[in-house]
């Protein structure tokens, strides 16, 4: 199995534990943050589904420039995007060459551009959207939320 085989496999079995994770979000509590420099709930979830595009835009383009927007007014238009930009992802990694997964690209950020490999930024946004969704986790039950079971059981759906 290559590196890039290893990423869309840990990938897909990561995808629905986002949305599931989204999906347990109220609607009426998404500007929910816990302290002032934290993001919202909202926004933390937005970027979950940016993330999605961005990293198809680095697959086509050989460049990623990340340029943060708004998030949409409900959960479920985010989970939708989210969902739209993962199946575009899919067809992307399924497009991508073994010799393009290793390509050296451009990561743009806030007028830096960052020289890196396309795997090292594959990789970094996976792990930055599994940590971005641990903080969702930790926002669901103050806003009134249920915690969804992720890599095992969660109390809140074992009845506890």
């Amino acid at each position: 199995m290559t590196n890039r085989e290893f990423y869309i496999r840990r990938w897909e079995l990561e995808r629905p534990k986002f949305v599931k994770v989204m999906q347990a979000m109220p609607n009426e509590q998404l500007s929910y943050k816990p302290h002032e420099r934290s993001g919202s709930a909202a926004e933390i979830a937005w970027q979950l589904a940016e993330e999605q595009r961005v990293l198809c835009d680095l697959a086509r383009k050989g460049a990623l420039e990340w340029v943060s927007s708004p998030p949409p007014e409900t959960i479920e238009e985010t989970i939708q995007a989210y969902e739209e930009h993962a199946d575009e992802l899919r067809q992307c990694l399924d497009e991508m060459t073994e010799e393009k997964w290793s390509d050296d690209v451009t990561f743009k950020i806030q007028g830096h551009e960052i020289p890196a490999k396309m795997d090292d930024l594959f990789w970094g946004f996976l792990f930055d959207a599994v940590h971005h969704r641990g903080q969702l986790m930790a926002y669901l039950r103050p806003m009134g939320g249920r915690v969804p079971a992720i890599y095992g059981p969660s109390a809140d759906e074992m009845g506890g």
